[in-house]
């Protein structure tokens, strides 16, 4: 069974035409207008789109869909959530990219093997990925995901290594 990932939302219509104002994540720009197919889902199923043609306008993707031609053939679809195949993003993350539930759950190490806590969550600030790391205090830390702090990622060992510089972790 396929898993589907949420890559953008039908915020509203745009003119006449039934072209579609989609919001995506941000800096997925060039990953979003690639697309050739999303999915809805309605109840239990995912429901094919076809995309026509995608635009660029102020921050949001202005998408024609195939067979979509008027605002009342677009607007059961304003609001919903647009899906792609996990595997269409797979292809797209480079070696040192990864999905957020393949972090989230896994170990977090010192570099000499110490055990610091567990990862509950991702977020971004606007300049990096954050890791939120429950220690073994119980309290949540935020932690740069970049290279100078986390040095590895190891889905295979379902753990992560950090530089743990002092303060980091409280």
């Amino acid at each position: 069974m396929s898993k589907f990932i949420s890559v953008g939302k039908i915020l509203n219509f745009h003119g006449i035409q039934g072209e579609a104002k989609v919001g995506y994540s941000k800096n997925q720009q060039e990953f979003f207008c690639g697309l050739k197919e999303v999915f809805v889902k309605e109840q239990q199923d995912y429901k094919p789109l076809k995309i026509k043609n995608i635009r660029l306008h102020k921050n949001f993707a202005i998408v024609k869909f195939d067979g979509i031609n008027s605002i009342d053939e677009l607007i059961e679809y304003k609001g919903a959530l647009l899906f792609v195949d996990e595997s269409v993003i797979r292809e797209s993350l480079d070696e040192d990219e990864f999905l957020i539930d393949e972090l989230v759950g896994l170990e977090v190490f010192d570099k000499d093997g110490n055990k610091l806590g567990f990862i509950v969550g991702v977020s971004n600030n606007g300049a990096s990925d954050l890791l939120s790391i429950k220690t073994k205090s119980n309290n949540i830390s935020l932690v740069p995901f970049v290279k100078a702090i986390v040095t590895d990622v190891s889905l295979k060992e379902k753990k992560v290594t950090i530089n743990n510089i002092e303060g980091l972790l409280q």
